[in-house]
């Protein structure tokens, strides 16, 4: 059934078009805009080892292209026949999954300049101390309770500790017992600290 609103613009992904891509139509004396990507049947075609060449048509001359095109221009008919099976190109071996382990690159074959690997992976990787004192995963949680960086000394832990337990303590807020877990949660991660290496 036909809709009575006004037609929408098809995406360019779904009809071929790549629009004010700036180019020119390739084909001879036509200066339309070149929005229709066609492969070059003079050049190299695309197979495994990359996209191949390609060449840029208006929207007449991409029909002519069409029109005209031959996929299996220059095949054998062994060939032909091999591409038209339903599980053509399946039974080739990729490169992952090789049966021979020592064909696979090393992560030292692998040229980073920007360190987009390298900061993707340190971004996960807990900070260390700037003393050198190793933080244990306790170590860490007990900090976080506390709001804590992992740089922090003694003394600011003994900070930290007294003002948290002025802000959760009874005594202290009018007698509102609501923050007790969260007390109990400060004292154990400072008894913890105060006990740890890191601390000493």
């Amino acid at each position: 059934m036909a809709s009575d609103g006004p037609a929408t613009k098809r995406s360019p992904r779904f009809h071929g078009r790549v629009e004010n891509s700036g180019r020119l139509c390739d084909a001879d004396g036509c200066f339309g805009d070149g929005e229709f990507r066609a492969p070059n049947t003079d050049g190299k075609r695309p197979g495994f080892d990359g996209p191949g060449d390609w060449r840029w048509y208006c929207l007449d001359h991409i029909r002519a292209f069409n029109g005209g095109y031959n996929f299996f221009a220059g095949m054998t008919t062994d060939q032909i026949e091999a591409a038209q099976r339903p599980l053509a190109g399946w039974e080739r071996e990729t490169r992952a999954f090789s049966a021979t382990p020592a064909g696979t690159p090393k992560w030292a074959d692998f040229v980073d300049p920007l360190d987009a690997i390298g900061a993707k992976f340190a971004a996960r990787m807990p900070r260390a101390r700037a003393d050198g004192r190793p933080l244990s995963d306790a170590d860490r949680r007990a900090l976080k309770a506390l709001e804590l960086d992992v740089d922090s000394d003694r003394r600011t832990l003994r900070a930290r500790y007294a003002e948290l337990v002025r802000l959760y303590h009874p005594d202290r807020n009018g007698g509102d017992r609501s923050h007790e877990r969260a007390l109990q949660a400060v004292i154990t991660a400072y008894t913890h600290l105060k006990g740890a290496p890191a601390f000493a």
